[in-house]
């Protein structure tokens, strides 16, 4: 531990926060899709590097559970789009 976690930390989660107003002003449902994935792989980073600086090993886990839920969000999304553009 290098106490160099905390604040890549902290500059990820002031990355979500734009990521969040970029989110509501999205013109696109492709655009909202993508700041979710957003959301998915910086919090997966957040949560290790936070775990990493000692606030416990479960995180892993929940970041891991992030990271997968994240990965079938868009896959679903990417299948319904595709989908979409087969009956257009």
């Amino acid at each position: 531990m290098t106490g160099f976690e905390l604040p890549v930390a902290l500059f990820l989660l002031c990355n979500l926060i734009v990521a969040l107003l970029a989110a509501a002003r999205g013109p696109t449902v492709a655009d909202r899709m993508l700041t979710a994935l957003l959301f998915g792989s910086t919090g997966t980073g957040v949560l290790v590097l936070l775990a990493y600086g000692g606030a416990g090993q479960m995180l892993v886990d929940v970041a891991l559970l992030l990271a997968l839920l994240a990965a079938i969000g868009g896959i679903a999304f990417a299948r319904r789009a595709w989908q979409r553009g087969r009956d257009d």
